[in-house]
């Protein structure tokens, strides 16, 4: 009898294989938008139930959206709002001339008036706290609003021109511009409205940058000092700088990926609690003008520095609040500040240099901190990055036994997390306050201040 003869492995692939996904890229859909959500978009359903993040439309919007990512079968889709049928009560016309879809992707609520904007981040902030650390915001001693900086409160249509510190990129004709939503796509721009007029002034939209990658354009809001840092593309030269207002230059070194100096200060210099803190380039400050002095306020006023207290200052940065602590404890307090950056803490070491009693370590908190031996402090401030501080590190610090811990978080989700593990490990939320630090986008600051659980609570 003669065998079969045997399929092909090729064949078999064929007959296994699983249909490739259809994508639904540009299919529209009439819907009915619910809640905010977070990330600056706001939740609907397809008629067959299926979820879509949909940016640039109102809770409450009847609206036509088109999908700008996805396939069937996929848990959600992304998609724009590209027609509005019902508009809400809090829709304005985008002041913005390259806000909407498809366009820049750097604000989020041009379309939003500003009492709406920090309306739609508190409820964000109530709807983490609630899913991910089961707090309402009464029992996270909060108020429920989301305050605005000191001058940034403006008639709908207006835009506060905040941002300090702006990155272009640079398409292939040399144009300055800002990155289109979740892509790599340039919108060349003649202006950015939320840039600060020392930002604005450079003129850095107005010239020819062929050979670059990027620009990141800084005005200090603490002296006038102006920095451009360039990033050329691969074999490419520097150009000449030539702006419109004096101005340090920096490089990106292509091979080491550093920042070098190529004329001028390697710094800027900001102000913050009466004190004067040099930054290095890509050292961190806060973008928005009132931003560090707003949250170096919240903070100390929650803290309550005593004399002699004893105090550590995670992810510290160039030092604003060990700096803030270190007048605060006196003489016989101490301050312990730790920070990733190796420039970042050059530059907390120099600014805070008149502090005897002030130690600045560079590492990642998690490997430096159980290092120091230290057992116990009395006041504890943590700013982590987006991605937040993480269970391990929260569990070190909850033992601690600190009277107070002040955590600064720029993004609701990491916050509400932590929270969580600071619940696990004996501590409550005491108070907490939110500023609308980053008008027109989906970004909020808060600063939550906590405290032991009382024995019998």
């Amino acid at each position: 009898m003669q065998a079969e003869p045997k399929k092909s492995q090729a064949g078999n692939a064929r007959e296994g294989a699983a249909e490739p996904a259809v994508s639904l890229i540009g299919k529209e859909y009439e819907v009915e938008v619910g809640p905010v959500a977070h990330g600056g978009h706001c939740i609907a359903r397809t008629a067959e139930g299926q979820v879509l993040f949909v940016r640039h439309t109102l809770p409450g919007e009847t609206v036509i959206a088109r999908v700008t990512e996805g396939e069937e079968g996929a848990r959600f889709l992304r998609a724009d709002a590209v027609s509005v049928l019902e508009p809400s009560k809090d829709r304005v016309e985008a002041p913005c001339p390259y806000a909407g879809p498809g366009r820049c992707g750097g604000c989020d609520w041009q379309h939003a008036k500003p009492g709406a904007q920090r309306r739609l981040k508190g409820e964000v902030i109530a709807e983490q706290l609630q899913r991910l650390a089961g707090l309402t915001p009464e029992e996270a001693g909060w108020d429920g609003t989301v305050m605005p900086a000191e001058g940034d409160k403006l008639p709908a249509g207006e835009v506060p021109s905040w941002r300090t510190r702006v990155q272009y990129a640079v398409d292939a004709d040399g144009n300055a511009g800002l990155r289109r939503h979740r892509s790599h796509e340039v919108e060349p721009i003649e202006h950015c409205m939320i840039a600060a007029e020392g930002v604005s002034e450079l003129g850095i939209e107005q010239r020819d940058w062929s050979g670059m990658a990027s620009i990141e354009a800084i005005a200090a809001s603490g002296s006038q000092d102006r920095q451009v840092i360039l990033a050329p593309k691969p074999g490419a030269r520097l150009p000449i700088v030539e702006l419109d207002k004096p101005v340090s230059v920096m490089r990106i070194g292509e091979k080491d990926g550093g920042t070098h100096r190529v004329h001028g200060r390697p710094f800027v210099r900001e102000r913050a609690d009466g004190r004067t803190y040099r930054v290095g380039s890509g050292g961190f400050w806060q973008v928005h003008p009132k931003a560090a002095e707003t949250l170096m306020l919240a903070v100390m006023q929650g803290l309550t520095p005593r004399k002699g207290d004893t105090a550590l200052d995670l992810y510290c940065g160039v030092g604003l609040f060990a700096g803030a602590l270190a007048d605060r404890v006196g003489e016989k307090g101490a301050v312990l500040g730790i920070e990733s950056g190796k420039r970042a803490v050059e530059d907390a070491r120099h600014n805070l240099a008149s502090f005897d009693r002030v130690r600045i370590e560079q590492g990642k908190v998690e490997s430096v901190l159980p290092r120091t031996g230290i057992t116990e402090a009395d006041l504890i401030v943590l700013d982590p990055p987006r991605a937040g501080a993480g269970k391990q590190t929260v569990k070190h610090l909850a033992g601690l036994g600190a009277r107070r811990i002040a955590y600064v978080a720029c993004d609701p989700a990491a916050l509400a997390r932590d929270l969580g593990y600071f619940r696990d490990g004996g501590y409550r939320v005491r108070t907490l306050r939110a500023f609308d630090l980053f008008p027109m986008t989906h970004h909020v600051e808060c600063v939550a201040i906590l405290e032991p659980v009382e024995k019998g609570r």
